[in-house]
């Protein structure tokens, strides 16, 4: 994933531009980047932040950075921001994207001109190196990047910064947000819009999809308008955003609320607590208490001094085996008990089992799994989620072969979409059973999209029922 910041002030934009980064460290755990304009021209600095977090690794880049103009990110892959020396002059830009024909659009630039692109240690282009290229193509910055917003199949937002501002522009289809955020002097851009809050800027505008605009200090002009279509990935209410954040004017901890609630109408065990998998999963079960009237409880908590996320490490088993030492019992709350849990989803399910035989070994005589959104059926196609290979690493597509005899088609999948039907409850079942629950219900897409409360033509649902 990832996620980015940018101001535009008559003062030095420095404070503002490292906290304002450091808000979205939930989105990224790998590299985090700063770049400033100012009097002695562009300064930038880019660490890993792997085993160290982005305020520490940046401290001295703060102390001794200075401009009016800054952008900045979190990343989970690229190094970024990127000077970049062109056509159009010199800039700096920062990206949130996951480009699906990045082979198709090298090859297509090699064939008009380009000669070569960087690699990175993995052996893949930097996306932000290319996204800055095809800007690069037309005449003129605004053609350049709605030419790269239109060419890239996936999804792309970013901030590219010039000596007459920054230019923020949202994805075409919208699945990723952009922010406006304003106070005395400045305005700022930000992908989570909780993260200029505390530094004094309030709401100005949420860009629409494919928008574009350019800030200065003194103003925030359009100068693409916003597309009437939007696909805005669901999965930023479910688990990505940060609580305090809001997506098209819905909050993230009121929409977790009302998931919660929405699971409780349809459920009918009577377990002892209800608790959520922290960070994410609390809300949800806050919401499935106090519409049930089951106590909620917290069984166990999250030691997040040195462990924050469970998805810290890059290496899958490394990073289930932090998810598992991080978590501490609470005996007491555990032992003799029937525990209903809710986690933000299933993906691989190695977590979950881990988190259920940690429960049992403490004494739990249920443990009843509730899913926060339906069966995650397909991998996303737009936006980072995870860096799987292979659909084969979701447990849903795992068991899915098992019952068919390995011939899963796209019509065969649709089958398992459909709540109301016998393959469906087959595959819960098959799930239950592998990762050893009590009980397993997963939350109904339609009581999901109900719970974020906006028009469902405009959420994206496609890691679900396959629908672009």
């Amino acid at each position: 994933m990832g996620g980015f910041f940018g101001v535009a002030s008559k003062e030095d934009c420095v404070f503002d531009l490292f906290f304002g980064i450091d808000y979205h460290s939930h989105l990224g755990t790998r590299r985090g980047g700063m770049a400033v304009l100012g009097e002695k021209g562009f300064d930038r600095a880019i660490h890993n932040i792997e085993n160290s977090p982005f305020r520490t690794k940046f401290d001295k880049d703060f102390q001794e950075m200075e401009g009016n103009l800054g952008i900045g990110c979190i990343s989970d892959y690229e190094s970024q921001p990127l000077i970049i020396r062109s056509i159009h002059g010199t800039y700096a830009i920062t990206t949130v994207s996951k480009i699906n024909n990045m082979d198709e659009l090298t090859q297509d630039l090699y064939k008009h001109g380009h000669t070569h692109f960087q690699e990175m240690s993995g052996g893949d282009i930097n996306a932000t190196e290319l996204v800055a290229t095809l800007i690069d193509q037309k005449d003129n910055l605004i053609d350049g990047i709605n030419y790269a917003l239109d060419k890239v199949d996936g999804s792309l937002s970013l901030l590219l910064m010039n000596e007459n501002g920054i230019y923020a522009a949202r994805d075409k289809q919208g699945r990723t947000p952009i922010t406006i955020g304003r106070k005395e002097g400045s305005f700022c851009a930000s992908f989570e819009n909780f993260a200029y809050k505390n530094l004094g800027y309030t709401d100005y505008k949420e860009l629409g999809p494919g928008e574009i605009v350019v800030m200065t200090p003194k103003n925030c002009i359009t100068l693409s308008d916003p597309n009437s279509d939007m696909k805005i990935c669901t999965f930023l209410w479910v688990y990505y955003g940060y609580t305090a954040s809001s997506y098209e004017g819905i909050n993230v901890e009121q929409m977790r609320y009302n998931c919660g609630a929405k699971m409780a109408q349809r459920d009918n065990v009577q377990p002892d607590i209800v608790a959520g998998v922290p960070d994410s999963g609390i809300a949800h079960a806050v919401g499935y208490a106090n519409e049930s009237g089951i106590p909620f409880s917290r069984p166990f908590i999250k030691y997040t001094p040195t462990w924050p996320r469970s998805f810290m490490p890059t290496v899958q088993s490394k990073r289930d085996l932090i998810a598992k030492m991080k978590l501490l019992a609470v005996e007491e709350l555990i032992r003799d008990k029937s525990l209903l849990l809710i986690d933000d989803s299933i993906v691989r399910g190695t977590q979950l089992r881990e988190t259920t035989e940690f429960l049992y070994k403490s004494g739990a005589k249920e443990v009843h799994i509730r899913p926060a959104c339906p069966p995650l059926l397909y991998g996303c196609k737009y936006l980072n989620f995870s860096r799987s290979t292979s659909e084969m690493d979701l447990i849903t597509r795992r068991v899915i072969a098992r019952l068919e005899n390995g011939n899963v088609t796209d019509e065969v999948l649709q089958e398992y979409v459909d709540p109301e039907s016998e393959k469906y409850e087959k595959m819960v079942e098959e799930i239950r059973k592998e990762l050893n629950f009590t009980s397993l219900r997963f939350n109904r897409l339609d009581d999901m999209l109900d719970a974020v409360g906006i028009d469902k033509c405009k959420l994206c649902t496609y890691c679900w029922d396959g629908k672009e």
